[in-house]
């Protein structure tokens, strides 16, 4: 997808479900489906899912549907996850920690490659499969490795800082767990914000209003 595709960032945001939706019926052996089929999965509408995916070419047959593991492989293409984006993780606490562990980076098109911290407890410790680095090597290990993607699992009053440094040593893109909006203080980066705490009272909000 080029970047001034015109693609809007609701759409965007859809195709990671489309692809984790397609990979289950994949494993459920369904080699085609409807858009109104996937569209009552998914709790879409199928015109939804048609106009969706007619923005990247539509990829179905009228009275035949999709074909389950051509449409996969083709969100799959159009995510990116056959490329390996190069990934560092600032803050390897108990969030920094779960993320570095669980989280399928490869499967995502992303490769993580380096972890810090300023804790010296932490700093040397072994964690998936990679040696917890200092802070104070940040900026060379950018340098040398050149990552293109920064997790921030910090505090918020430490983000600008790190942020400052990242973006000087040529990392633009973010995801944050941090708390800080770094679209307010930078311009020119690409950040997907996670609030822990906000989704709790979204949550909270939709269960006490049945919404």
């Amino acid at each position: 997808m080029a970047k001034n595709s015109g693609i809007s960032l609701p759409v965007v945001k859809r195709l990671p479900r489309y692809y984790s939706n397609l990979e289950e019926l994949k494993r459920e052996g369904v080699l085609r489906i409807s858009s109104s089929e996937l569209a009552g999965r998914m709790k879409l509408t199928a015109s939804q899912i048609r106009q969706d995916l007619n923005h990247f070419g539509g990829f179905g047959q009228q009275g035949y549907g999709y074909n389950v593991s051509d449409l996969y492989n083709e969100i799959g293409h159009i995510l990116g996850v056959e490329q390996r984006l190069k990934v560092i993780l600032i803050g390897v606490g108990n969030i920094g920690k779960a993320i570095a562990t669980q989280v399928n980076f490869s499967k995502r098109g992303c490769e993580l490659i380096g972890l810090f911290d300023i804790d010296n407890k932490l700093v040397g410790q072994d964690i998936a499969g990679m040696k917890v680095c200092d802070m104070t090597e940040l900026s060379y290990f950018c340098k040398t490795h050149k990552p293109e993607i920064a997790i921030l699992c910090i505090p918020k009053s430490q983000a600008y800082g790190v942020a400052e440094r990242l973006i000087g040593a040529g990392v633009t893109s973010f995801w944050n767990f941090s708390h800080f909006d770094l679209n307010v203080h930078f311009d020119g980066i690409i950040v997907e914000n996670v609030h822990l705490g906000d989704s709790l009272m979204t949550l909270k909000y939709r269960t006490n209003n049945k919404l």
